[in-house]
């Protein structure tokens, strides 16, 4: 039997509970928890303004700190700084396992002129695992506004549906130069990451509603190793401004036929390198 342990976590930049950012505190806090993939939110390149500053490249030092990881990174913000550079923040997929194919996909960005907000992407990687492809995708929806969210989780769904025709009719083989190359995009799915939103809100209650067989339906994983219980919290362990007290706002979905396979899924409560904790999701295969 194998265990595959998925990571999700906002790493807000690196920057903990104490305002210092620190990559090494994330690689140590990742190392600890032994994952084979690590989804993480919230990854910057050449943004010195942020508070406590993510001047160099997140994505390279990420890389560094964890050998044995390939990384796949996508950009949502993607700005001049000016000097002729870019400023980037998006979301980091790191795996130890061969990634097959990668996608980045950018979210709707309605505009919404009340409030502020950014232009937002989900990260795809699809990977082997002992009972086949399997598709790990890791995204940040939008905190202000609740009309971007629930674009952006339209948007999901009909990612997952369109990903799951792939696996089911794939394309043809009558060209095979590698861009045409037909590799498979996996029937089984992980979805995680910040999703800016508490349990039982209208937008996750929309991405879990069934898709009329059109792929099967996406379940937040806490509830089915942890029936009746109420999700343990991911932010507002330490105060912010942004939450009144502690809540969920992180979460992992899988497929329904992923079910079988899934055995834990745990919040570190401990971890202090960021705002938000992580996730540990582990499945079991045959």
């Amino acid at each position: 039997m194998e265990t595959l342990r998925i990571l999700s976590w906002n790493i807000q930049w690196g920057r903990g509970r104490d305002g210092v950012v620190s990559l090494e505190r994330i690689a140590a806090t990742v190392r600890s928890h032994q994952p084979d993939l690590l989804c993480l939110q919230e990854v910057a390149r050449n943004h010195p303004d942020l508070p406590g500053g993510a001047a160099g490249d997140q994505v390279a030092g990420l890389a560094a700190l964890l050998p044995g990881f390939e990384p796949i990174y996508g950009v949502g913000s993607d700005l001049g700084d000016g000097r002729g550079g870019r400023r980037q923040f998006g979301n980091l997929i790191l795996s130890r396992h061969p990634v097959r194919q990668a996608f980045r996909h950018l979210l709707p960005w309605p505009p919404d002129p009340a409030v502020p907000s950014m232009q937002r992407v989900a990260v795809e990687a699809v990977v082997d695992a002992s009972f086949g492809s399997l598709r790990v995708t890791t995204t940040h929806l939008e905190f202000y506004s609740a009309r971007q969210r629930a674009a952006q989780v339209e948007a999901l769904r009909d990612l997952h549906v369109q990903a799951h025709a792939h696996d089911r009719r794939p394309r043809s083989q009558s060209e095979l130069d590698p861009p045409f190359a037909v590799l498979p995009r996996g029937e089984y799915a992980v979805l995680c990451g910040d999703f800016n939103c508490p349990a039982g809100a209208a937008e996750l209650r929309r991405l879990s509603a069934p898709l009329d067989g059109a792929a099967p339906a996406l379940v937040d994983a806490w509830t089915l190793v942890h029936p009746g219980q109420p999700h343990a919290p991911t932010a507002g362990l330490m105060p912010v401004p942004w939450l009144v007290g502690p809540d969920c706002y992180d979460f992992c979905f899988v497929s329904a036929n992923l079910a079988p396979w899934l055995r834990n899924l745990t919040v570190d409560a401990a971890a202090d390198g960021s705002d938000h904790q992580p996730l540990i999701l582990e499945l079991a295969t045959p």
